[in-house]
């Protein structure tokens, strides 16, 4: 196994990132329709680039797809607890599954 000294390191990095900087860009995916949807597909990116297999024009694609995918998420995420706040009259409070099972079920509007 070859160790690249620091300075090698750096001029690597630098070089990368020149090259990205020129590459054209790939057509964005729109977001996947659900939460699910976009997990899935980080997923499916996180396996493909922890194989080492992709080439290296493919694994930065990937990791911009992942990047944006995983802002998807937050964002996702980030509604769906601003939605629970708005329930709870502006408390987040921990789930507590002994006081959900408990609780009458409300009726059915």
């Amino acid at each position: 196994m070859r160790y690249f000294s620091a300075f090698q390191t750096n001029s690597l990095t630098r070089l990368l990132f020149a090259a990205l900087a020129f590459m054209p860009k790939p057509p964005s995916k729109a977001a996947p329709a659900s939460f699910e949807a976009s997990l899935a597909e980080l997923e499916t990116i996180v396996r493909d680039m922890e194989a080492g297999q992709l080439p290296l024009e493919e694994s930065l694609a990937a990791y911009e797809r992942g990047a944006a995918l995983l802002k998807h998420c937050q964002e996702a995420l980030g509604a769906a607890e601003q939605k629970l706040k708005i329930l709870e009259n502006g408390a987040l409070h921990d789930f507590d599954p002994a006081a959900a099972s408990a609780a009458p079920a409300e009726p059915n509007a």
